[in-house]
């Protein structure tokens, strides 16, 4: 019987392997952990914006950094040496969204009312372009180019044309969304004449069928040209070309995954060998009442450790979702691809539901509890039931609840930052935190591959040569195509792994990669490239713009009706307030604002 049984065992795992195809073997070893640096403001937003560079955002509170005379929120943050430079963003950016242009322009949106200086946040709209010589700082003009509603704890994808869909949230801020303050709408940045909506949010019911749990809802670009959107518990197919949403399979055993009850959530790696098939994982979540009175609440309440997969293919979506378990119950934990396929699950609490100062026994001001120190693999390929291990992981002492992110590097390493589960910065039981921390995976240790020849831009279906230096023994290696994202609040907007066609010359000094095959498969924009050895082992990440490096298309008459919409008071004859159903003829004045607003979105 256990000859048979492990036959059995070995047929699944070839039958696992077999069909998720693109994950490499993965190093075993020992991973190390080290704190380094200081961020200067809490890390409650993170992007990695260049091979050595990140954009590291607070919200506006009594941080000891100055900028420009005043407190400051932002940073950009050199990865190798912790050195920060202070940024000077002039609205509060508490919970807002980021995501990357085609142009490589990061686009930040939403944020939050409150005031303590700078202006209010909730309709921003931030532009930040990556430069080497230190001058670039994040661009605001709020009279002239902001969202057209409020937006608090909204979401946002970039999309096929390169452009950012921005979705949901409230009105006011909250702890919880409510149908009095619920913004159930999405718009375009650029704004697309679409749907009867020209230049404006659109109305979408899911955001109404999901309150009240449905702060950062889950948004994930599929290979289809549709978004997969995912919300207190319940999930749709979002075709935005038609403005229509499809239902999926419910979210199993009533368990909530989105803010104030977080779930990590990944779209799984994609390659050829698994036909660009998309999976989605959700990791850990809240059985909560969304209506609950939080002062009914405690900081002690169970978190889910329900691990949930579904492909989205036609036979995935029959079957439904697949449950797993993690080893313990998490709630706000942040899920990072690896080069290798893997995906760490790491940071966040065991107890408690997210945000402060709303449940009956806080810790400090915290709603969590039991901080999760211990992080997880997850191996997409391992058969169910045991696909997670710690196998030579390390823990943190720093614990990692509320407003804290993670990020994958392009050296390899993990990035750590930020936790202030506080209304301020504040140094009660878990305080706000500054220190930076990177795990590095086995693969740090040992020789590692490296490549030259990555041009600037990599265009679609076009070929490029990479001259690589491999380590002894290499037999084959592969091309994985990595969006790092935009890390809050446990949601990590746009992160992205494709395993590119690549050939290896018979000499191994060479190697022809492919740029992926359609803009759906990698939305156009920054794309860090590793190059894994069949050990699995990843090279530095080198970056490039994927598509040809060009600004997303801005629709002309879409910025007419924005403008109108904004009514810019600072330009004669912009303020028009539009009579039903007509338009006033642009005035000269007008037409130079939206000049100046299309300048700014070709930034």
């Amino acid at each position: 019987m256990r000859t048979m049984g492990n036959a059995f065992q070995r047929l699944f795992t070839f039958l696992g392997l077999l069909h998720y195809g693109a994950a490499a073997t993965s190093l075993a070893g020992n991973w190390t952990l080290v704190q380094q640096g200081l961020t200067g403001v809490s890390g409650l937003q993170l992007a990695v914006v260049s091979e050595t560079k990140a954009i590291i955002i607070d919200k506006v509170e009594n941080n000891a950094l100055m900028v420009d005379g005043h407190i400051a929120w932002a940073v950009e943050i050199d990865i190798n040496t912790q050195e920060v430079r202070a940024l000077d963003p002039l609205s509060n950016t508490w919970c807002a969204t980021g995501s990357f242009l085609s142009n490589g322009t990061l686009i930040s949106s939403g944020g939050s009312p409150i005031r303590i200086t700078g202006e209010d946040g909730l309709q921003a709209l931030r532009l930040f372009t990556p430069c080497t010589d230190g001058s670039c700082d994040i661009l605001e003009d709020p009279t002239r180019i902001r969202l057209t509603s409020a937006r608090w704890y909204p979401s946002s994808v970039r999309i096929e044309d390169g452009s950012v869909l921005i979705f949901g949230g409230s009105l006011l801020n909250n702890y919880i969304n409510n149908a009095t303050i619920n913004n159930p709408t999405y718009e375009f940045y650029p704004p697309k004449n679409i749907h009867g909506f020209n230049g404006l949010q659109i109305p979408s019911q899911f955001l109404n069928d999901t309150i009240n749990g449905n702060h950062f809802p889950n948004l994930v670009y599929l290979p289809d040209g549709r978004v997969f959107i995912s919300a207190n518990t319940q999930a749709m197919i979002f075709d935005w070309k038609t403005n229509t949403e499809t239902q999926l399979p419910g979210i199993p055993n009533g368990v909530r995954i989105s803010s104030p009850f977080s779930a990590g959530h990944v779209l799984l790696p994609l390659s050829a060998e698994n036909n660009f098939t998309p999976e989605i994982l959700i990791c850990g979540g809240s059985t909560v009442s969304d209506f609950a009175d939080p002062l009914t609440l405690t900081s002690q309440e169970p978190t889910s450790s329900q691990c949930i997969r579904m492909a989205l293919d036609e036979a995935g979506i029959a079957k439904g979702w697949e449950v797993d378990q993690l080893p313990e119950g998490r709630i706000m934990a942040d899920l990072i691809l690896l080069p290798d396929g893997r995906v760490l699950v790491i940071d966040g609490a065991m107890t408690g539901v997210a945000g402060y100062g709303n449940v009956a026994d806080q810790i400090g001001q915290s709603n969590a509890d039991n901080p999760a120190f211990m992080p997880v693999i997850y191996d997409p390929a391992a058969p169910l039931g045991s696909r997670f291990s710690r196998d030579g992981l390390i823990a943190s002492t720093i614990p990692r609840m509320y407003h804290s992110t993670a990020s994958l590097t392009p050296n390899g390493t993990i990035m750590l930052a930020g936790s202030n589960p506080n209304a301020d910065v504040s140094t009660i039981m878990y305080a706000t935190e500054y220190r930076l921390e990177f795990l590095s995976p086995p693969y740090m240790a040992v020789e590692r591959p490296s490549y030259t020849g990555l041009p600037a831009t990599f265009d679609f279906n076009s070929k490029i040569t990479l001259d690589v230096d491999l380590p002894e023994g290499t037999k084959d290696v592969k091309v994985a195509l990595m969006d790092l994202g935009f890390a809050t609040h446990a949601v990590h907007m746009d992160q992205r792994l494709l395993y590119l066609d690549a050939v290896l010359h018979e000499d191994k000094t060479k190697l022809t990669v492919t740029g992926p095959p359609t803009p759906a498969l990698f939305p156009p924009g920054p794309g860090f490239l590793f190059v894994v050895t069949d050990s699995g082992v990843p090279s530095f990440g080198h970056q490039t713009l994927i598509g040809t490096g060009a600004s997303p298309p801005v629709d002309e008459d879409a910025i007419a009706k924005y403008v109108y919409a904004q009514q810019d008071d600072d330009a004669a004859g912009c303020a028009v307030v539009l009579a039903a159903g007509a338009e006033a003829p642009m005035s000269v004045e007008c037409s130079n604002v939206a000049s100046a607003i299309m300048n700014m979105l070709l930034i």
